[in-house]
């Protein structure tokens, strides 16, 4: 009986390894998907009060766990028994984040007039504030859906053909870092410049080592805050057009003369546009009915 219970501990040592083994290869091939997803949860989860940073950052980073809880039994379901559908909605993300990206550049060059008037007339109110919150958390947990899905197929491609319980394990460690490790850096962005301000107050001499390091953090943020909107807005197009390129047999051998992410860039780019003008074209036609 001994002998049996230490037998099932060295199987038990034996899969956990095979699983962290292909935990850190999984996770190789999601730093990538990762990056982007900080960089554009980060734009997200920018712009507020900063006694609202915390609370809306929060908000989104549950809206992500309840994502992830959602994704992953449908990913090992599809991945068994309809494999094909997995590749459908992974275009159909590529297709929401191409158009997201293509809009952000759009409204940088054509802002809405009536956009500019609401700012300069007169401040938010307390009901448009929470309004403007509530509106942006959606859109960051709408956009960490799509994100975290290609993690989690991407880890999942890493796992093809190991037992369901390795698959399992895999897939929902790199799902766990994704959401922990992601919002944990965009918790440390936004609060730069209260973390400036604490080291700013540790000492009251003027050329201190703490004074500096505060002054640094609190200067850095706002030219870390205003980068993040390109960064973001770069990796919606980049992760586009990755799973374009990815996913869609002829798209392959596109541009092979360029490194692949300045393909990626101009297929998602390009994807975005046009899915931009149909939108457009499609509101026009509405809003004329």
């Amino acid at each position: 009986m001994a002998s049996g219970f230490f037998a099932l501990l060295d199987d038990i040592a034996a899969i956990m390894d095979d699983v962290a083994v292909m935990s850190k290869i999984a996770a190789k091939k999601t730093a990538g998907i990762l990056g982007d997803d900080l960089a554009v949860n980060a734009e997200k989860a920018s712009g507020f009060i900063s006694s609202r940073e915390l609370p809306v950052l929060w908000a989104i980073a549950k809206g992500s766990f309840v994502n992830k809880v959602i994704i992953l039994p449908i990913a090992f379901l599809l991945s068994a028994f309809l494999p094909v559908a997995v590749i459908i909605i992974l275009v159909l993300g590529g297709l929401y984040l191409a158009y997201e990206g293509a809009e952000k550049i759009y409204e940088y060059f054509f802002p809405h007039e009536h956009s500019k008037h609401e700012i300069l007339m007169e401040p938010l109110t307390e009901e448009q504030i929470l309004a403007f919150e509530k509106e942006k958390i959606k859109s960051a947990i709408v956009t960490d859906f799509i994100l975290s899905v290609e993690i989690v197929i991407i880890a999942l491609g890493t796992v093809i053909g190991k037992p369901i319980s390795s698959q399992i394990l895999v897939v929902s460690i790199i799902a766990i870092i994704a959401t922990v490790g992601v919002y944990g850096i965009v918790a440390l962005i936004v609060r730069m410049d209260e973390a400036g301000l604490k080291l700013m107050q540790l000492s009251t001499k003027e050329r201190s080592f703490t004074k500096t390091i505060g002054n640094i953090l609190v200067q850095a943020l706002p030219k870390v805050i205003k980068s993040l909107s390109v960064i973001g807005t770069i990796a919606l197009i980049l992760v586009a057009g990755g799973i374009f390129v990815h996913n869609i047999n002829f798209l392959h051998d596109v541009l092979p003369q360029l490194p692949s992410i300045v393909t990626e860039f101009i297929i998602g780019l390009a994807v975005g546009v046009l899915v931009l003008g149909v939108v457009k074209l499609f509101k026009k036609i509405i809003g004329k009915k």
